[in-house]
């Protein structure tokens, strides 16, 4: 109970002088948020977990070599190491991540077409494909905003911290994305319906 009355700012400065518990209470406060960014881009637990593990190491490297200047503001801060990260993993890979809803479904992959035939299958598939294809092609501050809105489901208000850019900022990247997405569509003939 006491550790919530101490800010994070405190609890920072107290680890960087030597006390270790405060590091512990500071990873205890803010892990689900952590954590659940990670989830978020990579789409599997055990990723996310080793993710989460490195994502404390680079956050205890920073604070110990003095990296840290973001007084009051460890969450975004640590959030952004960790969404950091998750896309250098998928730039390693070489993949986009799999975004999924709540049920665990690939999101692209849930298109309703009214019929279900083989060959609105493969029509389904090759839009997806194409959809995809489209979104890597966005610059990267772009993609990231289009990802965390439309498939992580999360506010500007939460990317702006993630991103340590203002809301105003994220909605005009949304607005670049969305308007990138739509001439690279008619240009490469994807019927956005």
């Amino acid at each position: 109970m006491q550790s919530l009355k101490i800010t994070d700012q405190n609890l920072v400065k107290q680890y960087v002088q030597g006390n270790e518990a405060c590091l512990e209470m500071l990873i205890n406060r803010h892990k689900d948020r952590i954590f659940t960014t990670i989830i978020l881009i990579v789409k599997d637990s055990y990723i996310a977990e080793d993710l989460f593990q490195e994502t404390f190491i680079k956050i205890i490297r920073n604070l110990k070599r003095g990296k840290y200047n973001e007084e009051g503001k460890f969450l975004p801060w640590a959030i952004r190491i960790a969404r950091n990260m998750a896309i250098d993993y998928f730039r390693k890979k070489k993949r986009m991540p799999t975004v999924t809803d709540s049920s665990g479904e690939d999101v692209f992959r849930k298109i309703k077409i009214e019929t279900d035939n083989r060959e609105e299958q493969i029509i389904r598939t090759e839009r997806e494909d194409m959809v995809r294809a489209v979104i890597n092609r966005l610059p990267e501050e772009q993609r990231q905003v289009l990802i965390l809105r439309h498939y992580g489901d999360l506010s500007f208000k939460e990317i702006s911290e993630m991103t340590n850019v203002s809301i105003n900022t994220a909605l005009g990247r949304m607005r670049y994305a969305l308007n990138n997405m739509r001439k690279m569509m008619e240009h490469t003939s994807i019927n956005a319906a």
